[in-house]
């Protein structure tokens, strides 16, 4: 072939730039390896033979060309670009303290063997799509390159999988606009807030001596962070912003993000009543709880000039355990429920921002469980923007006892998520981050995150001595200027600032806090030192609520549930179940997911929303609720209450991700922003509510107390003894009563799908008052469908909720009755089964408590009170002694027995919850209710 001349058709002319020499080192490995090479190279390679070009030459981006011969400089040139693109990382200055070993190892020349005479023949362009101003040649290229990738901020990247995520992530940071190009005011501007941050900590250290406070020092330009976020955000109309942290500097993003007064915090230190400092503007709110938390849990919510509401969340020491409560504060800050259908989401009005500690991000499986939210239908909330708060050490514990990753960030790369690593000493890089990351996640919709590294000035906390346990950190943090110290000094030696400016600045900021200490302790005298009490509505234990419906309404309800849209067919096994429940509403025998789809058709049409969540909530753990249909044909979509007339709000429900501690966290956190909605979870099975029991101990048991917030939020958690061993009978309904108090939920177990429909009614019915609480079933299993345990027409249209249910049939001869049988649940039914219509049984009564917190205590002493003759009280349950109900049901039996022997009946203490063995747990079952019914 002459060199001057390419074989007809040839191919390889279109090739040049890093295209060619991919192609080239694709032809290396396809004489090595063909099995490893794509299958359209193959066929070329095959066809063409060795790639070719005329003249002997290889073509370039820009028309130049290079000796053949060369073109494996090009390739490695290329691959040293690309190195420093994905590693340049690890080499970056982002460590304040200077205390990490830096890698440039694999992005030197020499690695590739070249030299910079080598690089200098190679033109800018086959290294850039758009080459940066002032590069000529491909030595300048990669010390460009160099010097964006490996400064104050460093990239991760080459993880996220969709080019066009890639490609404008690396524009942004090859194009030089992530360069600081501050005017001098806004660099004045920036040392004025850092002085401010600065100072706010260091007049608590020296006022109040020996307070914790948890300081963020060594992370003050984590306050300018949120700064550059939140103004980013107001640029693309975002309404709400939701803020997720620990303790670690809470207090100084309450008072420089959420605008809490300098008075106003100093009073939580002084023990002043903060109300005395509140400002008259409204655009403060904090709320409050009658036990009430450290301040540095303490939430608050501030609306900005520009409208935009910021909302900080209240929040226990369990580090990370707030995340998914502030994402379903997010997602329900961005759907609008108002209408019926589902709720309409839209992720660009609400943005959630979490700040981690650089240990527990790692460390926490939460955080994890919140990640994976991200891309999923019924908790994307569009993207969040996740601050790593790095302060290189854990407590006392090294990063190498800590983790197993380069970097705290390291498990969000298995997401997609672009990371963003930050020094934190450099407040001009921190403020091109901030703008960066919020434009990031508006313009994609994804997470990211930023790891803003410095230190900690202090030990865990103020009166930590940390050189005990890190003498070489420490000796290195207290030789190192401060943040403010030194980008003061760099405006004094760039000419913005003198020195005596600098000075002068700190001095006026600090004795503007000294003055606002001085408010508070001219006000003290004022303080009355008020207690909070509950409020008058929930202090009521069994509020009485009217939740009838009329017949004709729940009939034509019921008919509209069972027509579909046009062509379409459910599975034919479930169109016939379907079908049953026409019948089954004229002849009274409604189970438990018929009545409960009743329920929410009801609940819509008064105006309440419903958002509905849990692992297979659509169709029910125990196919018995099918409240989203699929055609058996094309697989398409149908929620029977969607089609559902004269609703006024949304009906949600979605299948959730296989995690517990994560949705019900979400779902909290959905119930506190939207006080309008019903939000509900679902356990799959009750017992793996273990899996959430965090959320259960520090937020909804206790928010109302601690911080004045109030919830709704019902839990589902399937419960009974029907043999199917320990981890799917109980759901440790003991954990529940034993951390019921002040009326902090209603913890209720149901023996009758009808009672179920008044009392999700009853609940609806509380959203948006005073004396709503969230709500604790412990819902059924075989029940579901168990005749006894069905419902009429009747009682739906014309009841009530019931908290105490009396056994029919027994108790008519009240002289008769020696003995006061109580159950709750599905043994309860159990004991129905065997009395059928009393006969044979006149020397019992039995009564269900529907009810168990609050104790319906006086509803069941009128009860006993009529059996003069009674002897003993009796209470029956399933669970072993010391677990179900009796721990709680003790006292207060002892209470209302005047005299009469209060007795147990059940299984014997155990360590596990249940037999394992299906004969075992029949016999069990069998004998503990021919004793409880004995005379």
């Amino acid at each position: 072939m002459s060199n001057n001349v390419l074989p007809a058709g040839s191919p390889w002319s279109a090739f040049s730039g890093p295209n060619l020499g991919y192609v080239m080192e694709q032809f290396d490995l396809f004489l090595q390896s063909p099995e490893e090479v794509e299958a359209e190279l193959v066929e070329l390679f095959q066809q063409y033979g060795t790639p070719e070009f005329a003249e002997g030459e290889v073509a370039v981006a820009g028309g130049a060309v290079a000796p053949q011969s060369d073109y494996k400089k090009v390739l490695a040139a290329v691959k040293l670009a690309e190195a420093i693109r994905a590693r340049g990382h690890l080499a970056a200055d982002l460590y304040p303290l200077k205390n990490r070993t830096l890698d440039t190892s694999g992005i030197e020349e020499s690695a590739f063997n070249l030299s910079a005479a080598d690089l200098t023949e190679i033109p800018a362009s086959v290294f850039f799509k758009d080459v940066p101003v002032g590069v000529k040649n491909g030595k300048e290229a990669i010390d460009y390159l160099k010097s964006v990738y490996t400064d104050k901020i460093a990239f991760e990247y080459a993880h996220v999988v969709v080019d066009e995520e890639r490609d404008w992530i690396q524009a942004q940071i090859e194009s030089g606009s992530l360069k600081s190009m501050l005017a001098a005011d806004e660099k004045k501007a920036l040392l004025q807030r850092l002085t401010r941050v600065e100072n706010f900590e260091k007049f608590i250290h020296k006022t109040f001596v020996g307070q914790k406070r948890f300081s963020g020092e060594g992370l003050d330009t984590q306050i300018v962070l949120f700064d550059e976020i939140l103004k980013t955000a107001e640029v693309h109309n975002v309404q709400n912003v939701r803020i997720g942290m620990a303790h670690r500097g809470r207090l100084n993003v309450l008072t420089h993000v959420l605008n809490k007064p300098y008075d106003m915090m100093f009073s939580d230190f002084a023990h002043v009543s903060n109300d005395l400092f509140l400002p008259k503007d409204g655009r403060l709110e904090i709320t409050k709880g009658w036990t009430g938390d450290v301040k540095y849990h303490m939430g608050a919510s501030y609306t900005r000039d520009s409208g935009m509401n910021v909302k900080l969340a209240y929040n226990p020491s369990h580090l990370e355990v707030g995340n998914p409560v502030v994402l379903g504060q997010t997602r329900a800050a961005q759907d609008s429920t108002s209408k019926s259908g589902a709720a309409v989401h839209e992720p660009l009005k609400a943005l959630g921002i979490l700040v981690h500690g650089d240990a527990a991000f790692p460390g926490q499986g939460i955080v994890t469980e919140a990640l994976n939210f991200a891309k999923t239908e019924g908790f994307t909330t569009g993207g969040t923007i996740h601050i790593i708060a790095n302060n290189m050490i854990g407590f006392t514990t090294e990063h190498y006892d800590s983790r197993s990753s380069v970097y705290s960030s390291d498990p969000a790369k298995g997401y997609e998520v672009p990371v963003v690593h930050v020094n934190a000493d450099s407040p001009e890089a921190v403020v091109q981050v901030g703008r960066f990351a919020a434009a990031y996640r508006q313009k994609f919709g994804k997470d990211i995150i930023i790891d803003l590294i410095g230190y900690r000035r202090y030990g865990h906390n103020e009166t930590d001595d940390p050189t005990v346990t890190n003498p070489d950190t420490y000796k290195l943090v207290s030789k190192h200027d401060t943040i403010r110290a030194l980008y003061g000094a760099e405006l004094v030696a760039s000419g913005i600032l003198t020195a005596d400016e600098v000075s002068a600045l700190d001095s006026t900021i600090y004795a503007e806090m000294q003055a606002a200490y001085d408010h508070v302790k001219s006000m003290a005298e004022q303080d009355e030192h008020s207690h909070l009490e509950m409020p008058e509505l929930l202090k009521v234990d069994c509020p009485q609520i009217d939740t009838t419906v009329a017949a004709d309404r729940l009939e034509k309800i019921n008919e509209e549930l069972l027509v579909f849209g046009d062509g379409f067919e459910p599975q034919n096994k479930l169109g016939k179940i379907l079908e049953k429940r026409r019948e089954a509403f004229a002849s009274e025998k409604i189970d438990w997911g018929h009545a409960e789809t009743l329920a929410y058709a009801t609940i819509t049409q008064d105006g309440t929303p419903v958002r509905f969540t849990g692992q297979d909530a659509q169709r029910g753990t125990f196919s018995q609720r099918h409240l989203v249909l699929h055609d058996k044909n094309n697989g398409d979509v149908f929620t029977p209450l969607h089609h559902v007339s004269d609703v006024k709000a949304s009906f949600t429900v979605h299948n959730s991700p296989l995690t517990e501690a994560g949705v019900v966290g979400y779902e909290y956190g959905y119930s506190l922003e939207n006080e309008q909605v019903l939000s509900v979870w679902e356990a799959q099975f009750g017992d793996f509510a273990n899996m959430a029991q965090v959320m259960f101990d520090n937020f909804i048991s206790g928010a109302r107390a601690k911080w004045g917030q109030k919830s709704g939020f019902v839990m589902l958690l399937p419960h009974g003894y029907e043999g199917q061993g320990p981890e799917h009978s109980s759901s440790r309904m003991e954990r529940f009563l034993q951390m019921s108090a002040e009326n902090n939920w209603f913890v209720a177990n149901c023996s009758n799908a009808g009672n179920y429909y008044h009392l999700l009614r009853r609940q609806a019915a509380l959203i948006g008052t005073e004396g709503v609480r969230p709500l604790v079933v412990v819902s059924p299993k075989s029940l579901l469908r168990h005749p006894l345990a069905a419902a009429s027409a009747d009682q739906l249209a014309n009841g009530r909720f019931q908290e105490v249910i009396e056994q029919p049939g027994l108790g008519l001869d009240t002289k008769k009755v020696k003995k006061v049988l109580l159950a709750t649940g599905k043994v309860a039914i159990d004991l129905a089964e065997r009395v059928k219509d009393g006969e044979g049984f006149e020397h019992l009564h039995i009564l269900r408590v529907e009810q168990l917190y609050p104790f319906p205590a006086e509803q069941v002493s009128e009860i006993i009170a009529r059996f003069p003759n009674a002897k003993e009280i009796v209470w029956v349950q399933e669970e072993p002694k010391n677990q179900g109900a009796w721990g709680y049901m003790l006292e207060k039996l002892y209470e209302l027995s005047e005299g009469k022997k209060v007795r147990y009946v059940g299984r014997p203490a155990m360590s596990s919850t249940s037999e394992g063995d299906g004969d075992s747990h029949k016999a069990a079952q069998a004998k503990l209710v021919a004793e409880a019914l004995e005379k």
